[in-house]
């Protein structure tokens, strides 16, 4: 990590990249504060140095989501999650699987707010994109 700093910066995109993978590793060893700070610190800087329309924006607020939902923070899980489909969408088209693809976490959040219908809804969204693609993709 430390090599990837001193060659490409500390912004560059490719160390942000290590970064965010290193949120998620320490993550899911069971250091949610350690990757909360990275996730944090790699979404501030990707906003700056790649936009904030950028995929990249998109994949690291999905990861903090993520565990802001397990730590039961729902309405800040929820804003993320809901801003990385509007990212992809705006990037990719509202066609694009990545912009059909709902977060499982949106679907949860909406679960344990008491929205189970909401839920429903979005499970069912991300479970038809997935069929379409697969229909599209196959060979007759």
């Amino acid at each position: 990590m430390d090599i990837r700093a001193r060659i490409h910066g500390p912004e560059h995109p490719q160390t942000l990249t290590s970064l965010d993978a290193l949120a998620s590793l320490d993550d899911r060893r069971g250091r949610p504060a350690e990757a909360e700070s990275l996730y944090r610190d790699v979404l501030e800087k990707r906003e700056r140095v790649q936009g904030s329309e950028h995929p990249d924006v998109a994949k690291t607020a999905n990861n903090l989501a993520s565990l802001c939902c397990r730590d039961g923070r729902y309405a800040e899980a929820e804003a993320l999650y809901r801003r990385a489909p509007a990212i992809r969408e705006k990037v990719f088209g509202p066609d694009h699987p990545f912009v059909a693809e709902v977060p499982d976490g949106l679907s949860k959040v909406c679960e344990q707010t008491g929205r189970a219908a909401e839920a429903q809804e979005l499970a069912a969204r991300q479970a038809h994109p997935r069929a379409s693609c697969r229909k599209e993709g196959s060979r007759r």
